[in-house]
């Protein structure tokens, strides 16, 4: 009698492995993507719960009151504030760093801090204390906007294009120029009175207070149109961040692409700091914990998280400085403190980036 032989039945992975297995895709692993998606709940609700802080803490008035909603819109607007800083700061540094494939350099390399203060420096030097006056209203916001721009504009375009054109040498190129503009702002600003020299000061470390209601109207367009483009091409930096060679490989004009993102992040680089000036360190600090959290490749990812981690730092700082140890003080000294710390046990505890 014949023997019957049957076909081994296929291969199935164990249900425990099926279960976390991802795909192909951003995240690794299903266990990941769930992961990210508590990450960002989290965030959500911590940004939620400083920006309600923020207007409700020491409001004398009922929650839910008419008096109640008029001192809570008086402080709107420095929450508004933050969140358009933390959104040009965030989506800037994260596609900045993908455009030069490093993540240790931030915007600020290429000289907008440095333009920033040359011309409050230069202001205050040749008009006096009340010449910064000069450079408050909508069209003395949008000529420095429009003067960062050009200017980076012109580097991209001259260092970019040509035949040995390439990032490290615009990269350079950008520090001697801002190293060039802080030597003459510092020279001038040893020159200046003690009078005028505080008042400057006061203007040259980044701080909410010094935007106005008038310049929202202006920058959260600007912003919003930025911030969407950048969106919109978040498969196209997934595949610039792989390297000028895979790009090109993969038919991707990586020089036009480069130059095209690097627009973008001049647009929310000035805008951010024409609107309160440097923060040089917040960028870095968000975007750094950004990879670090989302833990994904995919931009479309690590936009949001950015994000909310800059706007959760921010207002957080602000909480803190002025609801809990009753100091009137400039935040920005406390996000490079903070953001040098987790910088260093990042490092050194993950030993990458």
């Amino acid at each position: 009698m014949a023997e019957t032989v049957t076909a081994p039945a296929p291969l199935s992975p164990p249900p425990a492995a099926a279960r976390e297995r991802g795909g192909a895709g951003a995240f690794p692993t299903a266990r990941a993507r769930r992961r990210y998606w508590v990450l960002l709940a989290v965030l959500a609700l911590a940004s939620c719960g400083f920006a309600f802080g923020l207007l409700a803490w020491d409001n004398p008035m009922p929650v839910g009151s008419e008096g109640f909603w008029l001192i809570a819109e008086r402080r709107a607007t420095s929450v508004v504030v933050m969140a358009v800083v933390a959104f040009c700061q965030a989506m800037a540094t994260v596609s900045f760093q993908t455009a030069t494939n490093n993540r240790i350099i931030t915007p600020s390399i290429m000289g907008f801090e440095s333009l920033y203060v040359a011309v409050q420096t230069s202001t205050v030097y040749f008009l006096g204390a009340a010449g910064l006056l000069v450079l408050q209203g909508v069209p003395q916001f949008l000529l420095q906007v429009a003067l960062m721009v050009g200017v980076s504009l012109a580097l991209y375009g001259w260092l970019l294009s040509g035949r040995y054109g390439n990032l490290q040498v615009m990269l350079l190129v950008g520090i001697v120029i801002g190293g060039g503009l802080g030597s003459v702002s510092t020279f001038m600003q040893r020159l200046l009175s003690p009078s005028d020299f505080d008042v400057l000061s006061a203007r040259l470390f980044g701080s909410v207070t010094n935007a106005h209601a008038d310049y929202l109207p202006v920058a959260i367009p600007l912003c919003l149109a930025a911030g969407a483009a950048l969106w919109c091409s978040s498969r196209r930096l997934n595949v610039v961040a792989m390297g000028r060679d895979v790009s090109l490989n993969l038919g991707m004009r990586h020089r036009a692409e480069v130059m095209r993102t690097l627009f973008l992040v001049s647009v929310l680089m000035a805008v951010s700091t024409a609107l309160v000036g440097p923060m040089t360190f917040l960028g870095f600090l968000v975007a750094t914990l950004a990879y670090q959290l989302a833990d994904t490749h995919d931009h479309r990812h690590v936009f949001p998280v950015a994000v909310l981690t800059g706007f959760t730092v921010l207002t957080g700082s602000y909480f803190v400085l002025n609801h809990v140890f009753y100091a009137q003080g400039v935040v920005s000294i406390i996000i490079e403190l903070v953001g040098g710390s987790v910088f260093l046990y990042v490092i050194l505890r993950k030993g990458r980036l």
